[in-house]
This record gives C-alpha cells, sequence and structure tokens, in this order.
C-alpha cells in the first residue's frame, strides 16, 4: 500500500488490525454456531464473546517462532481466555477462517467502490447534459471527422461505466461467499449446519461446495472486474490529456490557485492528475495475471496464492477507490472551451461536412464512385491549402471546402448553391442528441 495513493476509508479495511478483526468475527460466529448445534455450553460462549480478543505485537511474537500467522492469532486469543478457549477454531483450518474472513473484507470494500462509481457517474452526467449540445470535431486516428458534441462524449464514459456498476454488483454475489468445511471440504468434522450458521451470522452465503479454499476465480472475477473499471479510467485520462494539449486545448484539469505545473518553466499548466491516473490503471491491471494464475492450486490446496492476495487484495481496492476519486475530482472540476472547440471544428475549412456532400449525390443520380471522386478531389484541395499554412477561410469567411465545391462544375450539374450550402449545416449533426442521451441516461 502506498498512502499517497490511499484513502483512509478504504486504507483502513485492510490495516493488520482489519484483518485479524475480520478473524476473529469468523471465529466468534462459530462459537455461536456451535452453542446452537449444542456442542458449546453457553457459559462458556458467553466468556468467548465477551472477552476475547487479540493483540498484533503479541501475535507477531508468536508468529516468528510458530511461523503460522492463523496459530499465533488463535494464541494470542487463547491468551485472553480461560478454560474455554478450547473451543475457539473447534474442527476448522486456517481457510475456514481466512477466506471467511477475506470475504467479509472484499464485501466491505466492494460496497465503497460501488459508492465510488456512482459518485463518478453522478458527476459524468452532470456534465453531459451541461454540454449536451457542445459542438466539437469527432476524430478517428486522431484525424478530424465530422462534428459531435461534447455531451456525447460524456454518454459515452457514462454508459461505460454503467456496465461496470452492473459488473460490480453481480460480482458482490460472486465474492461473498464463506467456507467452514473444514481441511478437505469434505465436513467430516462439523456438520454443514455449521458452515451455514456462520454465514448467516456474518451475511454471506455458504459456497455451494470447496475443498480447503474458495475457489479462486471468484477473486479473478473481482480483478478483471477492476481492470475494466481501470481501463476506463484510462480511456478517460488519455482523453483529457489529448483536449488539454496546447494545439488542441479544448478542455483541461482545474488548475487551483498556488499549483506549479513546473520546476523549470513557470508558464506550464501540466494534465498531472490525468498522467497519474494512467499510471494507476497500469497497476490496478496488472493484478489480473497474478489473479488468474492463482486459480489453479495444487489439488485440495497450496499456498502459493497466498503471498499473491496479501499484495493484490489491499492495493486493489485501495489503488482503485483512490482513482475513482480521483477521477471523479478530475471531471467534476473540468474545465471545458467551448470556443476553442468551435475553432477547432472549423480549423480543416469545412472538410467535416464531406460525407454529408457525398451522401446527397447519390439521390440525384451519381454513382457512389464518382461522388467519392467528386467530393475528394476538393478535399484535397482544402487539405493542400492547410499544408502550405493558407487560412481554413475565404476572403469572404466561407470555409474553403464550400468554395472549392461552389466552383466545382461537375458537381453545379447536380446539385444547386442551396443543395450544397445546406449540407453545411450543423444541427443536421445534432439532432438526435435528445434521443441518445433518453437511451443512455433513462
Amino acid at each position: 500500500m502506498v498512502e499517497r495513493y490511499s484513502r483512509k476509508e478504504m486504507a483502513d479495511k485492510w490495516t493488520m488490525q482489519a484483518k485479524y478483526q475480520a478473524w476473529l468475527d469468523v471465529e466468534l460466529a462459530a462459537v455461536k454456531a456451535w452453542n446452537r448445534l449444542g456442542l458449546i455450553p453457553k457459559e462458556d460462549m458467553e466468556k468467548i464473546l465477551k472477552n476475547a480478543k487479540f493483540d498484533i505485537k503479541r501475535i507477531e511474537e508468536i508468529e516468528k517462532e510458530t511461523k503460522h500467522d492463523v496459530i499465533a492469532f488463535l494464541t494470542s486469543v487463547a491468551e485472553s481466555l480461560g478454560d474455554e478457549s478450547r473451543w475457539v477454531h473447534y474442527a476448522m483450518t486456517s481457510s475456514d477462517t481466512i477466506d471467511t474472513a477475506v470475504a467479509l473484507q472484499m464485501r466491505d470494500s466492494l460496497k465503497l467502490i460501488i459508492e465510488d462509481v456512482k459518485m463518478v457517474m453522478e458527476s459524468i452526467k452532470k456534465r453531459a447534459f451541461e454540454h449536451k449540445m457542445t459542438l466539437m470535431v469527432g476524430r478517428s486516428h486522431g484525424i478530424h471527422g465530422e462534428p459531435i458534441t461534447f455531451g456525447l462524449v460524456l454518454a459515452i464514459w457514462y454508459e461505460e461505466f454503467k456496465r461496470h456498476l452492473k459488473n460490480l454488483e453481480e460480482t458482490m454475489d460472486v465474492i461473498s461467499v464463506g467456507k467452514l468445511s473444514g481441511a478437505m471440504g469434505n465436513f467430516a468434522h462439523a456438520p454443514m449446519e455449521l458452515e451455514e450458521y456462520v454465514c448467516e451470522e456474518l451475511g454471506l452465503k455458504p459456497a455451494p461446495v470447496s475443498n480447503q479454499v474458495v475457489q479462486r476465480d471468484r477473486y479473478a472475477r473481482l480483478f478483471t472486474t477492476f481492470a475494466l473499471i481501470a481501463s476506463t479510467i484510462e480511456k478517460i485520462a488519455v482523453n483529457i490529456r489529448h483536449f488539454q494539449r496546447t494545439e488542441v486545448y479544448e478542455a483541461e484539469e482545474y488548475f487551483s490557485k498556488g499549483q506549479k505545473g513546473s520546476s523549470a518553466m513557470p508558464h506550464k499548466r501540466n494534465p498531472v492528475l490525468s498522467e497519474n491516473l494512467t499510471g494507476l490503471a497500469r497497476e490496478i491491471r496488472s493484478m489480473v495475471m497474478p489473479a488468474l494464475e492463482n486459480v489453479a492450486l495444487w489439488h485440495e490446496r497450496d499456498i502459493s496464492h497466498s503471498s499473491v492476495e496479501r499484495f493484490i487484495l489491499p492495493d486493489g481496492f485501495i489503488t482503485l477507490d483512490f482513482a475513482l476519486h480521483r477521477l471523479n475530482n478530475v471531471i467534476a472540476n473540468l474545465l471545458v472551451y467551448p470556443k476553442n472547440m468551435m475553432k477547432n471544428l472549423n480549423l480543416t475549412g469545412g472538410l467535416v461536412f464531406s460525407q454529408r456532400v457525398l451522401l446527397e449525390l447519390p439521390k440525384k443520380g451519381v454513382s457512389r464512385e464518382d461522388a467519392y471522386k467528386i467530393v475528394q478531389r476538393n478535399a484535397m484541395k482544402v487539405w493542400e491549402e492547410i499544408q502550405e499554412g493558407h487560412p481554413p477561410l475565404n476572403e469572404k469567411g466561407e470555409s474553403l471546402f464550400l468554395q472549392y465545391l461552389l466552383e466545382d462544375k461537375e458537381l453545379r450539374e447536380k446539385m444547386s448553391e442551396e443543395e450544397i450550402r445546406e449540407c453545411f449545416d450543423y444541427n443536421y449533426y445534432t439532432k438526435n442528441v435528445d434521443k441518445i442521451f433518453d437511451r443512455v441516461f433513462k
């Protein structure tokens, strides 16, 4: 865990204190269950519930000798009790405690992640409606294509997070399982009711079948879901980094008073938060392969997964939680420049309207091949002007592409000046934005 990229609310769920408390919660639930099943006397149960505690320093001392963290934990707990300590961990194996406790930590942490995603979605939605009709150029291959709105860009981000939210809610069901099936998962030493009672007490479901561990495809599902969210975070961050490039400058991260962009160049305003999000996304995705590789354990269990999970479980939750809050801050405070968006939309002298002209010609009886030739040859003239550094508008203040189309004799035989000019109407490209928003936000 890197404190720089941690929020206390999430980090607190993965401290050593939180880990051992979850272990103790499982052990106490098992004591209650055994009492319910008639094994542990009520008096012993009450003593255990009242007095059982652990000491982290003492656990560490004991583990140095035992080389076994669960035994060290149980010894520490036993030291806080009397003879009744014999009932703690009765007929259980280490993974009964650990895996059920980790399910508690994952469940409670995933609740925060789900709330984070909802928070980000709300911020995106607010900005989407704010810029629903804010015109900008759409790009493919990084090259200007046709007019869109910034609201549509945000709507895509929102829709993507809707899918992530659904995945998270489904994943919550997958990971919220416990197991108290014993050393080999055969319930030889404890009835199946013990597992059912403990899981009921803890708000989990019993794993339908387990060996010595809860199967790690459940954990892998969690981390692949995290990776998809991280990829969307990076997708948004990369877009914002592009928007903030000096040559583009359509949007930028909020630059606070007193903030510095460079130790050498006082003028710099850099997209540092988005760049950081790109890096954090890479880190989160890097946890997927270890999680997938943890699925294949030897027979009923080995501990090759254990060391991996000591890294990826706390770091995965803590880093994603931090990244989602940082992303929310970037989106909520993003500075958007509609005038620069319009400036860039006009940068290519009207070339963004080429398809509109192309699609009108077949209506006039022109083959698609011939229509393409007519439109493209005039478009290439505009590119040549741009290459020479000439302005995209002519002396009349009209786009060069419109000028060349109006001068094209072959085109004018098929289309009137009015029909050509109608092709240069931005409203044509926004006519379905409201309907798209209805699809996304209803």
